[in-house]
């Protein structure tokens, strides 16, 4: 059975797609979800909800994901392997689809050590190629790991993380996940758009972009702090000196500069043969998100998919 979203359809049509991202709150009112979601319309074709990122304990993604559909986005629902047991996931899968998520992140989780709770106990009943596997046996044969049967199967496009730029890289990582089912590959950030073609390179004759659609994550650049952040903690991720030095250089006016050096990368990204799309991670910044998407010449975004 094939997906069923707007995403996958544009994908399946060789559209450049643009997602972005929806952090719930660490709060009881969906009004911000609601709020960022709809500075986001016309400018992206799905929005991820995360799942208490930074191993720190937000409003559940299926709330997340009931506000965004609403508010007119479609959601990508992410659902981390550390917090549930397959019975769990199981659920949240046909919730999801219930709520108007059309595709899925499956991902492991951050560390808890890093969050709130670091005392709290990782499950990880599954890992993200099992729970791939599940999720595309509950779309493709319409059963659960236990052989009950579906009254209505979700159709979700099938979605896991990848860090191109990992030193050193290993490509069976990518490839367990895609032969348990995946069809949609999105990175960690990156902003080497010549290294980033270069891993691009080394994977096409394995035939990652016949197997699955492949889209590059961005934060839009607006310090050289934030930059240098990313650069240094960020597993994967490398800022180019010259980016971080034209912001230092830029001082006061970092953020307009940083705007022209992530519309460069995006246009660079969108030049790389094989990848289908870019995920801008705008930090609760939707308005620099659409400044880019304009920027870049990647608005308006189609419709009627």
């Amino acid at each position: 059975m094939t997906a069923g979203g707007r995403l996958a359809a544009l994908l399946d049509a060789g559209t450049f797609c643009v997602t972005g991202e929806v952090v719930p709150p660490r709060s009881a009112d969906g009004a911000a979800v609601t709020a960022l979601t709809r500075g986001l319309i016309g400018y992206i074709d799905a929005a991820n909800v995360t799942d208490n990122p930074t191993a720190s304990a937000h409003m559940s993604p299926l709330a997340g994901v009931r506000f965004v559909a609403a508010a007119g986005v479609e959601p990508t629902v992410q659902l981390t392997c550390r917090d549930r047991n397959r019975l769990a996931i199981t659920s949240d899968l046909l919730g999801a689809w219930a709520l108007g998520a059309r595709n899925v992140l499956c991902l492991t989780g951050d560390p808890l050590g890093i969050g709130d709770h670091p005392d709290a106990v990782a499950v990880n009943d599954l890992s993200v190629a099992d729970a791939v596997s599940l999720a595309r046996r509950m779309r493709d044969e319409g059963t659960t790991l236990s052989g009950a049967e579906i009254a209505e199967p979700p159709r979700f496009l099938l979605g896991v993380a990848d860090v191109p730029l990992a030193d050193p890289y290993d490509p069976a990582r990518l490839e367990v996940k895609l032969d348990a089912g995946a069809d949609l590959v999105m990175t960690q950030i990156a902003y080497d758009v010549e290294a980033l073609a270069a891993w691009a390179d080394a994977m096409r004759p394995r035939g990652l972009f016949e197997r699955a659609h492949v889209i590059v994550g961005v934060v839009p650049l607006r310090s050289v702090k934030a930059a240098r952040f990313m650069d240094e903690h960020l597993p994967g991720v490398r800022v180019p000196a010259p980016i971080t030095q034209a912001l230092e250089s830029a001082g006061d006016d970092a953020s307009e500069v940083g705007l022209g050096l992530t519309i460069d990368v995006v246009q660079g990204i969108r030049g790389i043969e094989g990848v289908s799309g870019v995920h801008l991670m705008g930090m609760g910044h939707g308005d620099v998100v659409a400044r880019v998407v304009e920027g870049a010449g990647l608005f308006p975004r189609p419709t009627g998919a």
